[in-house]
């Protein structure tokens, strides 16, 4: 796990949680608040700005290990109650790639849950 590979803990699932979807409370998350709720976790998890992520380079290049994504995969699904297959990572391995199918996966969700992140 990334976290103890660098003697730290993972983040608290809401750390990384933007404060609105791009289009105020209520609207649909599309990929790019995806992406930065993403790439706010993934920096919390390597210890490293936020700025430093480049979306489209794969999760393995950072390091983050199968044990790391799946970690991340859960706090995915505790934020968002969207249920990821393993085989998550292997088809969509970098935040770019991801955020898109998370935006997909929500959008398919029932109208009445599509307005931003599981309270926790």
């Amino acid at each position: 796990m990334v976290a103890q590979q660098t003697g730290a803990q993972p983040p608290e699932p809401s750390a990384g949680r933007p404060p609105a979807a791009p289009d105020g409370p209520g609207a649909g998350w599309g990929p790019g608040a995806f992406a930065d709720w993403l790439t706010a976790r993934l920096a919390a998890f390597l210890q490293r700005p936020a700025g430093s992520i480049d979306p489209r380079t794969p999760f393995a290049e950072y390091g983050l290990d199968s044990v790391a994504a799946l970690s991340l995969y859960g706090d995915i699904e505790e934020e968002f109650a969207l249920h990821l297959e393993p085989t998550v990572a292997w088809d969509h391995p970098s935040v770019e790639a991801l955020a898109r199918h998370l935006a997909d996966e929500y959008a398919r969700r029932s109208p009445g849950a599509a307005h931003g992140p599981a309270e926790v």
